[in-house]
């Protein structure tokens, strides 16, 4: 299994938002979490990837069958977790370039492999910014610093193309983008799926599920999963909207 929640009770601020949720997600599959502002859909994702200031009051996370609680933000990434953020930050005075390059080897490096060399990851990142249909350019700017927000969005997934994680989880990855760009986010997704690996998508709306394929949908209502199904449960979600499901 790759990633398996149990019985999660997680918080921020001292305020309890995530209440019990179980989770199993296997090698191959992608999960989509769907719910309203406020339902503890970010708060998941933040837990998962070790962000400061959230705490977990019980409960577990696995990650391939080792718990993951103890672990830094740094070392669930060298390990194989992603995540894409819904408002990525700006490093002003860091290029693309060096930013990737170092990040990449600090991965290759915590598996015993050879760093990749300038020439080499070049090379690489090239054949990742066609894949994106991103220009170039964007390795010499600054990372996210006067990006639209279709380009921080794009050159998030540029990033997971790149260090190719085990499981990435993408938080609201959609939001604010348009048509155009919203499917060349999706492509990139689409083109990373492969037997080894899995996705967790974050997203307020049932657009994105246009584009890619999840093997399971699951609603987040204050801060547990209600009901779990396959791709229709988000089309009646956009029918209907959510409180059909709210107790």
């Amino acid at each position: 299994m790759m990633l398996e929640i149990k019985n999660l009770y997680a918080g921020v601020d001292d305020k309890q938002i995530l209440k019990g949720i179980n989770l199993a997600i296997m090698p191959g599959e992608m999960h989509t979490i769907m719910g309203r502002n406020g339902s503890g859909k970010s708060t998941l994702a933040n837990v998962i990837t070790g962000r400061e200031g959230y705490a977990v009051i019980k409960g577990d996370i696995l990650f391939n069958g080792e718990s993951i609680l103890d672990w830094s933000p740094e070392d669930r990434a060298l390990t194989g977790i992603f995540m894409s953020f819904q408002y990525p930050v700006v490093i002003p005075g860091v290029n693309n370039t060096y930013f990737l390059k170092a990040a990449l080897n600090a991965k290759r490096k915590h598996k015993d492999e050879k760093e990749l060399d300038a020439a080499d990851f070049l090379k690489l990142i090239k054949s990742k910014l066609a894949e994106m249909d991103m220009d170039a350019n964007y390795l010499q700017r600054g990372v996210n610093e006067g990006f639209s927000g279709g380009e921080k969005k794009r050159n998030e997934i540029l990033q997971m193309l790149t260090l190719e994680p085990a499981l990435s989880v993408l938080d609201e990855t959609d939001s604010g983008l348009d048509i155009d760009a919203l499917k060349i986010v999706a492509e990139g997704v689409n083109k990373y799926r492969s037997p080894k690996r899995s996705f967790l998508v974050i997203t307020h709306y049932q657009r994105l599920l246009n584009y890619i394929d999840p093997d399971f949908v699951h609603v987040l209502i204050d801060g547990q999963i209600v009901k779990s199904g396959g791709k229709d449960l988000a089309v009646d979600l956009e029918e209907k909207g959510y409180s059909w499901l709210e107790a």
